[in-house]
Order: structure tokens, then C-alpha cells, then sequence
């Protein structure tokens, strides 16, 4: 509990002190907006308005990713977040104001506690260092004797349970609400979400070309490559059987082998494609082998599942076997659980992890190809993931009813 309070607010006090320094920039940007709409009447403003925009929208997007970063979240894409640029500037100007308040009100509270816990802790060295009759006097409390020197870092203990107790809660607190009002549509819902399915519709695509390509590249370096070497074998045997048999039949046992080899390679690509297992026993046999294949002990949740359609029994193969490649690789994790539910709606997979956590999308960590996957089928991806661990992967498709 202790520690998790002491990493919380060491990760906490630089993010409410960045908040409230952003909450004065952002006071002189509003009003450098309302001066700008003001100018653009006579055409002066226009210019800085542009500006002025662009600086709202980066600001935005800063504070989404420090925001699902302290949160341990995935954020959506940015075009994700916007319909239109309209609809974007002002989810994102609603967003500037707000931050503008409380992150002043956040900043200034944590600076008061900072600093009193500061002078509070370093009283005795001032009492020292100063000259005598010099009277130290923090919070306008005299400090005039040594005793009370002595005795004033025992208010600082105070700051410091304050400051554990507050910074984490504020933090969290102020994180929620800009990923609430950053990623919220309000009466946009079905222009954005228009945005969405165009994104990941694009997305998919993007996708199945470089799945395809992947798949040709692996027919034609390998595969092929096995083939031909098969054909180049029996085309000497042919040549050589009259001439030399017992050397021809040594061509055969070596283009049978060649032959084995493309055999095995094909049989790989396939299952890169569809597992066989999957057509054989099902999606929660399929689960239950990746399981039993994770090199560090991995528990299994499965619910009586009904087959769904291959695809998307593929798609959830998939982010379970990304999803325990991830925890070992990246997380370091010691214990995975799997969760797999499936009803009339929607199937559901959830993958736990006990490693260090801090995931990031952008770090090549397989979490954009999942997200792809699961976007494909209009499915949804979170991810918790924060400093410290644990991290949870949690994929729903929509399986109609």
C-alpha cells in the first residue's frame, strides 16, 4: 500500500505541476482566441486565429496522452476524436477552458503543499546557517530557538501524508476528466462515430494488404523456393536414371525431402492464416493450447462457448496469442490469466498480466495490430496498463444476435 502511494504520487507531482504551469498558457491563449475572433472582422485576426487553433489542438492532444498515460489507458486514434475540424476544436476549446480552472486550482494546491513541505523539512538547516537574531518565520509561525527548530520538520511529516494522500487523487481525478471530455462527443455521437468506422475500416484494409503481402512473401521465399528445387531434382533424375540409377535414387530421396520441407512450410503458412485447431476442436481448445504452450504459468477462464463465425473465432485466436506474446516479451510477466465469454451479442477476451505495465501503443508492443484486429469487426479495445502493473487487454467483438 505504501509503495503504491509513494509511486502514485511521485508519478502524480510532475503531472499536477505541469497541469497548472499548461492553466496559465492556457488563460492567455483563451484570451488571445477572443481577441483574434474579435480582429477577424476586419481580416486582421484570421491569420491568428489559425494559429491560435493549431496551438489548442496540440495542447489537446499533449494533455490526452499525459492523461491515458498516468491512467495506464490506450488513447483513440486522434482522427478518431473528430468528425470534422469543428467538431474537433471545440471538444477540444471545451477541454483548454476547463484545464485552464482546474488545473490552476490542482497546480496551486500541490505548490503550497510542495513548498511547505520544503521549508517545513529544511528548518533547522535556515536556523543554522542564519545569523543570530535573524528570526525564521514559515507560515507565519517564529521559529526563535532551536527547540522550535527542531520541532518545525514534524509539520513537514504533515505535508508529506498530505501530499500522498492528495496528489494521487487529484491526478487521477484531473486525468479522468480530460479523458472524459477529450474522447466525449456529446451531440456529435453520430458524426464521430461515422469517423470511427471510416478509420477503422481504413485501418482494416491497411491491414489486410500488409497480411497479404506477408503471406505471398512467405509462399515465395519459402515454399517456392522448395518447389523449385523439387522440380530441378526430379528434372535430374529423369537425366540420370539412364545412366546412373542408383545416384537417381538418391535425387528422389532428396527431392522427397525437399518435397517434405514445402509440405511443412505450406502447412505453416496456413496456420498463420486459420489454425487447424481451430476447425478441429473449437476456439476454447485452441485457447486451452496457447495456454498450455506459454512458457510462464497461464490460467484459462472459458465459458461453455457456441461456435461463432471462423473469422471471428480467428480474430479472437489472434489477440489472445499477440495479447501472451506482449506479456512475456514486453511486460516481463510471471502469471497470465485468460478470460473468453461469448453471449448473443458480443464475445469478449481479456487477457491479465502481472508484469511491469506502462504499455505503449506506440512503442511496437503488438497492442496497434490487436486494436486493427478487433476494429475490423467494429470490436472495441481497452487497455489498462499502468506504471507498476498490472496490465489488462480487453477485446469486444460484436457477433451480432
Amino acid at each position: 500500500m505504501a509503495q503504491r502511494l509513494i509511486r502514485d504520487t511521485r508519478s502524480g507531482l510532475p503531472y499536477l505541476l505541469d497541469a497548472g504551469g499548461n492553466s496559465l498558457v492556457y488563460w492567455f491563449l483563451l484570451c488571445g482566441l477572443l481577441g483574434a475572433q474579435g480582429l477577424s472582422a476586419v481580416g486582421i485576426g484570421i491569420p491568428l486565429r489559425t494559429l491560435l487553433m493549431g496551438a489548442v489542438e496540440r495542447a489537446a492532444d499533449r494533455d490526452l496522452r499525459s492523461s491515458t498515460r498516468l491512467l495506464g489507458r490506450t488513447g483513440p486514434h486522434r482522427d478518431k476524436l473528430r468528425a470534422s475540424a469543428i467538431i474537433g476544436f471545440w471538444l477540444q476549446l471545451r477541454w483548454i477552458f476547463t484545464n485552464a480552472v482546474v488545473g490552476l486550482l490542482f497546480g496551486v494546491t500541490v505548490l503550497i503543499l510542495t513548498v511547505g513541505t520544503t521549508i517545513s523539512l529544511t528548518i533547522p538547516l535556515w536556523w543554522w546557517i542564519l545569523p543570530e537574531g535573524f528570526a525564521v518565520n514559515p507560515a507565519g509561525y517564529p521559529v526563535d530557538s532551536w527547540p522550535a527548530a527542531i520541532l518545525t520538520p514534524v509539520a513537514g511529516l504533515v505535508y508529506i501524508a498530505a501530499l500522498m494522500v492528495a496528489v494521487p487523487a487529484m491526478a487521477t481525478g484531473h486525468a479522468r476528466i480530460a479523458y472524459a471530455l477529450l474522447t466525449s462527443v456529446g451531440r456529435a455521437g453520430i458524426s464521430v462515430r461515422l469517423a470511427e468506422v471510416t478509420a477503422s475500416r481504413f485501418e482494416a484494409l491497411e491491414a489486410h494488404g500488409a497480411e497479404l503481402r506477408r503471406i505471398e512473401r512467405d509462399l515465395h521465399d519459402g515454399t517456392q523456393n522448395r518447389l523449385v528445387a523439387v522440380r530441378m531434382h526430379l528434372g535430374l533424375v529423369e537425366r540420370m536414371l539412364r545412366t546412373d540409377p542408383a545416384k537417381a535414387l538418391e535425387l528422389i530421396t532428396t527431392a522427397q525431402t525437399a518435397a517434405d520441407d514445402a509440405l511443412a512450410e505450406l502447412r505453416g503458412v496456413v496456420r498463420s492464416i486459420y489454425p487447424p485447431i481451430l476447425a478441429d476442436r473449437g476456439l476454447a481448445s485452441a485457447v486451452s493450447a496457447l495456454a498450455a504452450r506459454c512458457p510462464v504459468p497461464c490460467s484459462t477462464r472459458l465459458t461453455e462457448l457456441e461456435r461463432a463465425p471462423a473469422a471471428l473465432e480467428v480474430a479472437a485466436y489472434f489477440v489472445v496469442a499477440e495479447s501472451l506474446t506482449n506479456a512475456i516479451k514486453h511486460a516481463g510477466a510471471t502469471a497470465i490469466q485468460v478470460e473468453l465469454r461469448i453471449d448473443d451479442t458480443a464475445m469478449c477476451v481479456e487477457v491479465v498480466d502481472d508484469g511491469h505495465g506502462g504499455a505503449d501503443e506506440a512503442s511496437g508492443t503488438g497492442l496497434a495490430g490487436i486494436r486493427r484486429r478487433a476494429a475490423a469487426f467494429d470490436g472495441t479495445t481497452e487497455v489498462a496498463s499502468p506504471p507498476g502493473g498490472p496490465t489488462t487487454i480487453r477485446v469486444v467483438l460484436p457477433c451480432g444476435s
